[in-house]
């Protein structure tokens, strides 16, 4: 089955700026929408943004202005550039998507790629 594969998470002080990617596995069709989720220690998952097929984007009220989501439909890869990281973004971040692929339609997820802001 696919699966969404992420990178781009390291370590990076207050302030400084990452870029998440975001793609699937193996072979697909299309993708619908994509999320970023961000899971800290002891706390529960939270979407932090999204992004429709057609380019509509949300965010969080915590990454507004901070955060930009978007997607290159012809590679079919989703990004998320965080600039003025704080340490309360530290967290693992998943990547999830509806995509349809040989098999039918699969609500995918990646594995999850590590932040840590440092203060």
């Amino acid at each position: 089955q696919v699966q969404l594969v992420e990178s781009g998470g390291d370590l990076v002080q207050a302030g400084g700026s990452l870029r998440l990617s975001c793609r699937p596995s193996g072979s697909i069709i299309s993708i619908n929408t994509m999320r970023w989720f961000r899971q800290a220690p002891g706390k529960e998952r939270e979407l932090v943004a999204s992004i429709t097929s057609g380019g509509t984007t949300n965010y969080a009220d915590s990454v507004k202005g901070r955060f930009t989501i978007s997607r290159d439909n012809a590679k079919n890869t989703g990004y998320l550039q965080m600039n003025s990281l704080k340490p309360e973004d530290t967290a693992v971040y998943y990547c999830n998507a509806q995509i349809l692929w040989g098999a039918g339609p699969v609500d995918a997820w990646g594995q999850g790629t590590l932040v840590t802001v440092s203060s």
